[in-house]
């Protein structure tokens, strides 16, 4: 099997890990242009000044010893099987960078015969690519569950960022759909990366030359929907997992039913996009306004799908509102639907000199299609005086209400079609 074969068969198997943001483009000059977009490998992530670099995403192996029930990779599944060497991989990655087509890679694996010597192929593709090439480019590798320490550790040296996915919520889920794997065995390496890093830079303090683990952190991911965990469950362990182990980001992955199975949804339900959507608007309003996990659901509790996390809390606590804009904290404007970090801090800023009005929110990129039911600027705001189901209609989104109170054409054949004004009902609490 050539290495073009090889690549066809191994970035479509790494198309489920979503720790960066595929493309969707397949589209090549044909010879007579300059660059191309072809699908097979690009991928997307962010770079710490916001610049969007273009990754190689592959697989080593899709040759895997274990037999996770959700995997389209599994050993018992029949699917067509290839596996790179150290050396094709790190070929490939220069060959795509001296085209302009990437500027990093993104690696993982199959468990090819054990973690361990997974992870030593994986590191010496890193090594051939670091030490031989002096390729500096951004490189994402995700850590093998179950590998030896050392091997992790020289994995880490390599590497800019490092993920290991947890990827079931709870430990009763991977145990019945991925019974190779188990909880342990997910969170001592994710324990000796957040280690390894608060090491490694406690060094490079005292060392300028002391080497470098992991310097942009870790990462994980989470299937959504595979298995019957709440987005509250699945809510508190991302919580949980950030305060613990420091990671930068959770990732939320809607199962895409690929294989049949009774344990696992039909292969004919659609993945849950909306529900992954509304996590990660839940893990935005963790990581940076301050909401608690605990705040936004209660136990055993899914996200409403027709508004967003910060208006259905806003919803539940209309004892908060009106909050004043010319003198509230920057913490309790936070709280406010339709005004975000940089608004925020915006406010704070101009209130020192003058009183705002509702004209200098605007200016300062307030949303007031939702924020003015919440909000005052010296005199009463009388919006929040609507009963909470006024409040849920006005806060509908008109593509939203428009799918809930009429039928929509449909971009796939045999679509059920929404449930009308019994759905609003619904919705409001009428039933």
């Amino acid at each position: 099997m050539d290495v073009f074969d090889k690549l066809k068969i191994l970035t479509d198997a790494a198309k489920y890990d979503v720790a960066c943001t595929s493309s969707g483009v397949d589209r090549a000059s044909g010879g007579d242009g300059i660059g191309s977009a072809a699908s097979c490998g690009i991928c997307h992530t962010f770079s710490a000044d916001g610049r969007c670099v273009s990754l190689l995403k592959i697989l080593m192996s899709n040759v895997c010893s274990y037999d996770c029930v959700y995997c389209v990779n599994r050993k018992s599944n029949d699917v067509p099987r290839a596996t790179f060497t150290p050396r094709e991989i790190a070929e490939l990655t220069v060959n795509f960078y001296r085209r302009n087509y990437i500027e990093g890679l993104f690696l993982s694996s199959a468990v090819l015969t054990d973690p361990t010597r997974t992870t030593e192929l994986m590191t010496e593709a890193l090594r051939i690519l670091r030490e031989e090439y002096r390729f500096y480019g951004y490189i994402h590798a995700k850590a093998i569950p179950g590998a030896d320490s050392d091997a992790l550790y020289r994995l880490g040296l390599y590497a800019d960022r490092m993920s290991v996915n947890i990827e079931l919520p709870s430990e009763r889920s991977l145990n019945l759909l991925a019974p190779s794997k188990s909880r342990a065995a997910i969170l001592s390496p994710m324990a000796q990366i957040r280690d390894g890093i608060t090491e490694s830079s406690r060094e490079l303090v005292k060392f300028r030359n002391a080497p470098r683990f992991a310097p942009a952190g870790q990462s994980t991911q989470m299937i959504v929907g595979a298995s019957g965990e709440s987005d509250y469950q699945i809510l508190n362990l991302t919580e949980s997992l950030y305060d613990k182990y420091k990671l930068k980001r959770v990732f939320f992955s809607a199962y895409v039913p690929a294989v049949s199975s009774s344990l696992l949804p039909s292969t004919e339900t659609k993945p849950p996009l909306l529900r992954e959507h509304r996590l990660y608007q839940a893990d935005w309003l963790l990581r940076y306004y301050g909401f608690a996990a605990k705040e936004l659901l209660d136990e055993g509790e899914n996200f409403n799908q027709y508004l967003d996390p910060k208006c259905n809390w806003a919803l539940s606590h209309l004892e908060f509102f009106p909050v004043n804009v010319n003198r509230a904290s920057y913490e309790s404007l936070l709280r406010v639907p339709g005004i975000g970090v940089t608004s925020a801090k915006r406010i704070v800023a101009a209130r020192r000199s003058r009183a705002l009005d509702f004209a200098a929110l605007k200016k300062m990129g307030v949303v007031l299609k939702r924020a003015k039911y919440f909000i005052e600027c010296g005199e009463k705001n009388h919006e929040i005086k609507m009963t909470e189901n006024a409040l849920i209609r006005s806060l509908l989104s008109d593509v939203s209400y428009t799918r809930l109170t009429s039928k929509q054409i449909s971009f796939f054949d045999n679509e059920p079609q929404a449930g009308g004004e019994e759905e609003l009902k619904s919705l409001l609490g009428q039933f």
